[in-house]
């Protein structure tokens, strides 16, 4: 019996053990439904010419009438521009000439929106209709992640995360 109190008591002189437990648990649940979107991109009005032993006539006539002007954007309305180009003559019959222009019409300027999947007038567009259908997730205790799809333009993420850490 002494033995035994005697072990008892070397137990209770012993030092305390010192550790950290921390455990944490956490779950998530996202889901989404994408609204209706229409992304637009306007082209813009260009115009240039270049050359050399030529003469330009925009007005319209001949070589000998010609008014010299190499043309441009002329008149914009709403955005787009109607062009002027011009007549090109060689200067000298049988001389080397060289001669180019080039003209893009910019798209015009459209002042509503468009319904979602129609087409307006611009040169780049890119129209998404709204999710349909209502995603669902859920995460029970045991940490079970359960998630119901919905229909096109939806997302549903879950998560569930635990982390013990000892020091």
């Amino acid at each position: 019996m002494k033995r035994a109190v005697l072990l008892f008591g070397m137990l209770l002189m012993a030092a305390p053990a010192h550790a950290d437990l921390t455990h944490k648990i956490s779950s998530s649940v996202q889901l989404t439904v994408d609204a209706a979107a229409t992304n637009v991109q306007r082209i813009g009005n260009s115009y240039s010419v270049s050359g050399s032993g030529v003469t330009l006539d925009v007005g319209g006539g001949s070589k000998a009438s010609a008014d010299l002007s190499v043309g441009g954007l002329g008149t914009i309305t709403t955005g787009a521009a109607a062009g002027s180009l011009p007549t090109a003559y060689q200067t000298v019959d049988g001389n080397a000439f060289s001669y180019s222009n080039s003209f893009t019409a910019g798209d015009s300027i459209v002042t509503t929106a468009p319904t979602v999947g129609a087409v307006s007038a611009y040169s780049n567009q890119t129209s998404t209709a709204a999710g349909t259908g209502t995603p669902a997730g859920t995460i029970s205790s045991a940490g079970v992640v359960t998630l119901t799809a919905a229909g096109s333009g939806t997302s549903a993420t879950g998560q569930f995360v635990t982390e013990i850490t000892i020091k």
